[in-house]
């Protein structure tokens, strides 16, 4: 039949062609669909991924601003607060050293007194019942009613009091007038005449009166100032009794009878020359505001403010509009005793998550929801500790750490976070835009392409395929025309040849049968030659594995040798999870000196054993020549086994380590598993081997990492060594025996002797193990001390 004859190919729902466009059309949109969607995946993710990336920046670097701009602020205040406990504190040291100097101060009282007669002069107002010298002077100094005189005058004492206090008058204007803004500072005599002299003047006696009704009467300290003379008491007993090591003490905010204004004051105490007993104080006041303006110049953001606030949550200082914010009431406390106080806390606030600021945090950023307009708003805020002082309110001076509050509404501060995000969203919007736009147009192109060649690719193999129908019909003479040179032209070369041959083999069947029998039977006898010569082969191996495991139990230490030794009891076991293994133990003695050894080289089996029977080797050697120094001797080994690993080019390393004892003296050296001792009532103690050395083989120099450690081993004591092959043993639930369990049971057997130690652990290991295969060396060795 001639070529022309064969049926040229036509499109239908059954034919090749149809099929050829269904399943490349189908392989080609999936894979363009799946290239698509893994690009736009792949996109989104590196969207995410930028986003987070810059967020995570982004915040990371605005909340440093904030802990930056926080200790900032605290450093003013810290510097506030400590001008003034300086000013404070220099005031005191001229008091003071009237005090510890009765001649001079006796002197510079009556210089005073001749010089400036008026400021040490007072004058009784019988209607307050108290005396105060007149208007015009650098100071005023009032005297109570009961350091009056029946005349009305001041007591003695109480006039030598004025007197020297005058100095004052010389210090205090100058230290008004310069360093940190004062509203006045003043002197205090003792708890038994505490006359009171301040500067600038003021009309501070008439002020009591109209503020504090009956302090005339009663003693100025407990009156105004509860517990705080009495704390300096205390301190001058017991020293170490001030809550900070300083002299200077600070109050809570309470009304100035002098100014009406709202102040700190700041205290020094004054000592008796022998420094046991309280001489009065000096003082300085600052208004709340001076605090407030630092707090309140914080800037955080467009809306971020500051506040100052004490430990028990009371608000010192904050804008009003910060007030506002973070909902806080104000409430005064007189209490019936002591100056009249402000309180504001953050735990009366009407915001509940202001009412649950932990305080205590020191440099953390939280976030809190507030209310605003009904709409819950998220907000940062940071706390940052002051100095912490020594504080007064109405009873003992105690501790008090202040802190910094940075209060800004999130949006704020990650609003650079915002923008960069959305730009990011942005961005990767138009970039998912223009892949589908680009994935349609592709899958337009692919579908015109595949169905433009179907037809050319399909009419070679609709040739083939009728022309395997003529041959079906045992038309051996049929061609088919080679009309290109890709695979279906090859296709149709091999057809072509194909049936010549079937023409050829079907006259020629019986011959060929023949043939084929006799290659089968020579294929037979080839494979029964090879099969003995296997199982020859399988025999000899066997022997030198035997051989092998035979050399490797040899040289490990024998029961008779062990028996020998005086102060110890040593039993070991050791089990290959194959033929030969890979652990290795050994006991070398020289003399009353001997050195231990333990090691796992890694993997098991035939070249795991060459390399153990090595290291056993070169240990002797070294043994054999003297060399027991426990560095040196790892340092030796490791060259001769690291060339050895190179020469027969192995992957092959070890973990090794040793013992040496020596007189009662036990020194541990090498990288191995955890060593364990079981001590005196059983106590267990766990040695980490890892900072003792490096694995034998890894390096040609491992001297700078080998070290060695003293262990206690005592009468009784019991050592347990192991390799990983006992550790990680394995259940039938994939559970390990584990190093917990090796200690639990080497405690059960303290007190044995060492065979029974090892019996009884190794029988504890085989019922975890239970039916479940080795795959793992196991090497055990239990050491007791006699």
């Amino acid at each position: 039949m001639s070529a022309s004859n064969i049926q040229r190919p036509r499109f239908g729902l059954r034919s090749f062609r149809a099929k050829f466009v269904l399943v490349v059309g189908s392989a080609v949109l999936f894979d363009l669909l799946l290239t698509g969607g893994l690009a736009l995946w792949n996109v989104q993710r590196l969207s995410r991924d930028a986003t987070t990336e810059v967020g995570q920046g982004l915040q990371k670097a605005n909340e440093d601003y904030m802990r930056t701009y926080a200790v900032s602020t605290a450093a003013r205040v810290n510097l506030l607060l400590g001008q003034v406990h300086a000013d404070v504190a220099t005031l005191a040291g001229v008091l003071q050293a009237q005090i510890d100097r009765p001649v001079r101060r006796s002197d510079v009282g009556e210089a005073l007194a001749r010089h400036a007669p008026e400021s040490v002069t007072v004058t009784y107002d019988p209607k307050g019942g108290w005396a105060q010298n007149l208007p015009g002077q650098l100071s005023s100094v009032s005297v109570w009613s009961y350091l009056l005189g029946p005349d009305h005058r001041p007591l003695p004492e109480v006039q030598t009091d004025i007197e020297n206090s005058a100095v004052l008058d010389l210090v205090a204007p100058a230290l008004l007038a310069h360093g940190r803004s004062k509203l006045q500072m003043y002197y205090v005599g003792p708890k038994e005449r505490p006359i009171l002299r301040m500067a600038p003047y003021a009309d501070q006696a008439q002020t009591f009166d109209r503020l504090y009704p009956g302090h005339n009467e009663a003693n100025f300290w407990s009156f105004f100032f509860p517990g705080l003379y009495e704390s300096w008491e205390e301190w001058a007993k017991h020293p170490n009794l001030r809550p900070v090591a300083a002299d200077t003490t600070q109050t809570a905010p309470y009304t100035d009878a002098a100014s009406g204004k709202l102040i700190v004051s700041f205290f020094q105490p004054l000592w008796t020359p022998d420094r046991k007993g309280v001489a009065g104080a000096t003082g300085t006041d600052i208004t709340l505001d001076q605090l407030a303006e630092v707090v309140e110049s914080v800037k955080v953001g467009d809306s971020g403010f500051g506040f100052l606030v004490m430990s028990d949550g009371n608000v010192l200082a904050i804008n009003p509009v910060g007030e506002k914010v973070i909902g806080l009431q104000r409430s005064s406390d007189t209490g019936g005793q002591g100056v009249t106080g402000l309180e504001r806390s953050l735990r009366r606030s009407v915001q509940p998550a202001i009412t649950e600021l932990p305080l205590g945090a020191d440099g953390a950023i939280q976030r809190v929801l507030l209310d605003e307009s009904g709409e819950k708003v998220p907000y940062l805020i940071l706390l940052k500790q002051l100095a912490p002082e020594n504080f007064w309110v109405s009873g003992p001076v105690r501790r008090e750490t202040m802190s910094i509050g940075i209060v800004v509404p999130e949006r704020e501060i990650y609003a650079s976070l915002f923008a960069a995000q959305a730009s990011i969203s942005e961005a990767t919007n138009r970039i998912l835009i223009y892949q589908i736009l680009a994935l349609l147009a592709s899958l337009l192109f692919v579908t015109l392409a595949v169905f433009g060649i179907s037809k050319r690719v399909t009419r070679g193999i609709s040739a083939l395929a009728g022309a395997a129908t003529r041959i079906e019909a045992k038309d051996y003479s049929v061609r088919v025309p080679i009309t290109t040179r890709d695979e279906v032209g090859e296709a149709a070369i091999a057809f072509n040849r194909m049936a010549e041959e079937i023409s050829y083999h079907t006259e020629n069947l019986e011959n060929l049968v023949t043939e084929r029998t006799k290659q089968l039977e020579d294929a037979n006898h080839q494979i029964s030659t090879l099969n003995t010569q296997l199982r020859s082969e399988n025999l000899r191996l066997g022997a030198e594995l035997a051989v092998a495991k035979q050399i490797q139990m040899m040289v490990l230490p024998k029961a008779g040798e062990l028996a020998e030794i005086a102060d110890l009891e040593i039993a070991a076991y050791m089990r290959p999870a194959d033929e030969v293994g890979g652990d290795y133990y050994d006991v070398l003695r020289d003399g009353e000196r001997l050195k231990i050894g333990i090691g796992d080289v890694t993997g098991h089996g035939l070249e795991s054993g060459v390399l153990m029977l090595m290291v056993q080797s070169v240990a002797r050697a070294l043994q054999e020549a003297g060399d027991m120094d426990p560095e040196q001797f790892l340092n030796r080994l490791n060259r001769a086994i690291y060339k050895n690993i190179v020469r027969t080019n192995t992957d092959k390393h070890l973990s090794l380590a040793f013992l040496d004892y020596d007189h009662g003296r036990l020194t541990l050296s090498g990288q191995h598993e955890e060593l364990i001792v079981v001590r005196k009532g059983a106590e267990i103690e766990r040695i980490d081997t890892l900072d003792l050395g490096l694995p034998i083989g890894l390096e040609s120099d491992i001297s700078r990492f080998v070290a060695t450690r003293e262990i206690s081993f005592g009468r009784g004591d019991m050592i347990v060594l192991h390799t990983d092959g006992v550790t990680e043993a394995m259940n039938a639930k994939g559970e390990l025996f584990g190093i917990e369990r090796l200690c639990e049971s080497a405690r059960q057997f303290y007190g044995h002797s060492a065979e029974d130690a090892k019996v009884g652990i190794l029988e504890d290991l085989m019922a975890h193990i239970g039916e479940q295969k080795i795959y793992d060396d196991i090497t055990l060795v239990v050491m007791r001390h006699r």
